[in-house]
């Protein structure tokens, strides 16, 4: 949102949104599709057993969907708000702050102990309000999510992992969502070249996003995505206060 704004670009369009969001989700499944597959078959042997069985897989599958709920529930119900915030770069600067803050305070007063498959529900649930949170512009989905984890004491790979398995159905559900009025836009004509580039690059950049931050994550800090978030939200809010006077 903020790029294009300082660019002085124009709306690409829907077509375009739709297109990054599955760009994003085909690295998501290229980076876990052992993991999906596991899952996928842990949450049907759990419905026709009718059992988690004590097996980890079982679990996490249903700790994901609920998860997703929130954020599914939020976003469509409050459309109109979210939109509203996404024509305001001030206040996306405010929530970048608030990332930010997130980030540290998570680094700096959570317990890091646990696993994915040894969250409780309400953990679960908690998480996924973060990622309903960050349909906001400005709050880092991953960000908000792995915080979230860390309070709930999940290790820090840990956390970033069930972040970013939880993103699958969000992404996959909010692509079909907003394509729902693509009847007859360029992405059903045809297939153009600012199509397949904004595709690439999401997928692209999203995997390899994904690979840094898990191996960072073993040993590295939150601090400096903290420190990034304040400085990108200040720099925003200087500009548009600027701009409007």
């Amino acid at each position: 949102m903020l790029v294009p704004w300082l660019l002085g670009w124009e709306n690409p369009g829907l077509a375009f949104d739709v297109m990054l969001h599955l760009g994003t989700l085909l690295a998501v499944v290229a980076f876990f599709w052992r993991d999906m597959v596991e899952l996928i078959v842990g949450g049907v042997l759990s419905i026709k057993e009718r059992s988690l069985a004590d097996e980890p897989r079982r679990k996490i599958a249903w700790l994901i969907l609920l998860g997703t709920i929130p954020a599914a529930v939020i976003g469509v119900t409050l459309e109109e708000f979210f939109e509203v915030l996404f024509g305001a770069p001030f206040w996306v600067g405010v929530l970048l702050l608030c990332t930010g803050i997130l980030l540290a305070a998570s680094e700096r007063w959570s317990r890091r102990s646990l696993e994915v498959h040894e969250m409780t529900w309400p953990s679960a649930l908690l998480v996924g309000l973060g990622q309903a949170l960050a349909i906001a512009p400005g709050i880092s989905r991953s960000g908000a999510t792995i915080s979230a984890g860390l309070w709930r004491g999940l290790q820090r790979e840990a956390a970033a992992r069930y972040s970013f398995l939880l993103a699958a159905p969000i992404i996959l559900g909010t692509g079909l969502y907003k394509s729902r009025d693509l009847v007859s836009s360029a992405l059903f004509s045809g297939f153009p070249l600012a199509l397949a580039a904004g595709f690439a690059a999401a997928s692209i950049s999203g995997f390899l996003s994904i690979r840094f931050l898990l191996g960072y994550l073993r040993r590295g800090r939150l601090y400096p995505f903290a420190i990034y978030c304040w400085v990108v939200g200040a720099g925003s809010m200087v500009v548009a206060l600027a701009s409007a006077a």
